[in-house]
């Protein structure tokens, strides 16, 4: 026998449509308005050597609030295009900033 496809209400509304990814970064900027810039770095592997090769990559992520400043630890995830460069929003505050 055939299944019917499941309509709208039967699908629950609270499911996400595909995948988007998580980072953890550090805020290294935060002048621009309702942005940030978030470094995030990750560790490769060298495939001739074996030895770990850091790579950093840097990407602007909207928030709304301008509550996050230089030296915080953020989570940021992917999202439609707000500007020309943003593609990310922060999510949550890992790590706040202690100066000593």
């Amino acid at each position: 026998m055939s299944q019917a496809a499941p309509n709208a209400t039967q699908v629950g509304k609270h499911e996400a449509h595909g995948f988007r990814r998580k980072m953890i970064g550090k805020v290294i900027k935060d002048k621009m308005n309702k942005t940030v810039v978030v470094e995030c770095v990750s560790a490769h592997r060298d495939p001739l050597y074996g030895k770990y090769i850091r790579r950093r990559t840097r990407y602007k992520a909207h928030d709304e609030t301008n509550q996050y400043k230089v030296g915080d630890q953020v989570e940021i995830q992917e999202h439609r295009p707000i500007s020309r460069d943003k593609r990310f929003v922060v999510v949550r505050l890992v790590k706040k900033f202690v100066e000593e």
